[in-house]
């Protein structure tokens, strides 16, 4: 696989001088932007362009698909790259995150996918494990899949065309066959839920019945749950050498990130305290107001005229 000659630029702010050429506006206003950067943007920035060749890597590492001559007769599906900045709970930038994601509109149903599913955590789970978790005193560590839906093994035959910037230059006119999921597909959250279930199912965890996202290891007189939400897991319990071990035979199984105690779960910041858990959607209510150009509008109580309330 083949990266375009040139050498990428640095996205060092801090280095621009008078007498540099001119760099990206969107990069210098707002770092923030490269998120919503095309292929041809973003490579021109070491940060996006190293993150991109370490995805290509590790796609090619996990077999995720191989290349075979092209079809008429196939449905080939799109691709193309999507770039997320990951933050820490203060809003710091903790690595870029860089995907290949395919485009499953142009998928057919009944061809190339037949199963689909959404993983969903219920708020009120959540704060039912937090709350028992605080009340018993107990510990609550947090853990990042690396590449989660690329776990999952598809039972469809789909075809997609080769990454852009990654073609292979000695088969140009090859398309990939997808052997494992990818970020995009109709079926890609089915196939990462089933691996991520069967696997806990076998080492003794047991899936709840009234939410999906919630497994339970009842071995008296010990207790640890587990919540997922697509590649972020909470595990809190009453024996924390119970727990090292579930981390470890995971870690056996999937590529983790021990992100130790929680600190952000979908959005809400977790901070400890004397007094138990505090939860607040700072950053979450500021990305939010960022997006909708408010961020310098003044606060109220009430946001609406009083007077004019018809009360």
């Amino acid at each position: 696989m083949v990266m375009r000659p040139r050498q990428p630029k640095t996205a060092n702010i801090s280095s621009v001088s008078a007498s540099s050429p001119p760099v990206s506006t969107s990069w210098v206003m707002s770092p923030s932007t490269l998120e919503l950067l095309s292929f041809k943007e973003a490579d021109q920035y070491l940060c996006w362009h190293t993150t991109m060749k370490d995805e290509i890597a590790a796609l090619h590492t996990n077999a995720t698909w191989s290349l075979v001559p092209f079809d008429p007769s196939m449905n080939i599906v799109g691709c193309q790259w999507v770039y997320k900045i990951k933050r820490r709970a203060d809003g710091a930038i903790d690595r870029y995150r860089p995907r290949l994601v395919a485009q499953g509109f142009t998928q057919q149903e009944g061809i190339d996918y037949s199963e689909t599913f959404s993983l969903v955590v219920k708020p009120t789970t959540v704060q039912l494990v937090l709350t028992i978790a605080v009340s018993k005193g107990w510990q609550i560590w947090q853990l990042d899949v690396h590449n989660a839906f690329l776990n999952g093994s598809l039972r469809e035959v789909v075809y997609m065309q080769q990454p852009p910037g990654f073609v292979n230059t000695a088969l140009l006119t090859h398309v990939c066959r997808l052997h494992k999921s990818l970020y995009g597909l109709k079926q890609a959250p089915w196939a990462w839920y089933m691996r991520l279930s069967d696997f806990l199912l076998t080492i003794g965890l047991q899936a709840s019945k009234v939410d999906t996202s919630l497994f339970i290891l009842n071995r008296t007189p010990d207790i640890c749950y587990l919540l997922v939400y697509v590649d972020d897991i909470l595990i809190t319990g009453n024996n924390s050498e119970l727990i090292h071990r579930l981390i470890t035979l995971l870690s056996s199984e999937f590529k983790l990130r021990d992100l130790g105690h929680t600190r952000y779960f979908l959005g809400i910041e977790v901070a400890l305290t004397s007094m138990g858990l505090v939860l607040s959607q700072h950053k979450y209510v500021l990305d939010i107001l960022n997006r909708a150009g408010m961020s310098s509008c003044k606060p109220v109580d009430t946001p609406a005229s009083v007077s004019k309330l018809d009360l």
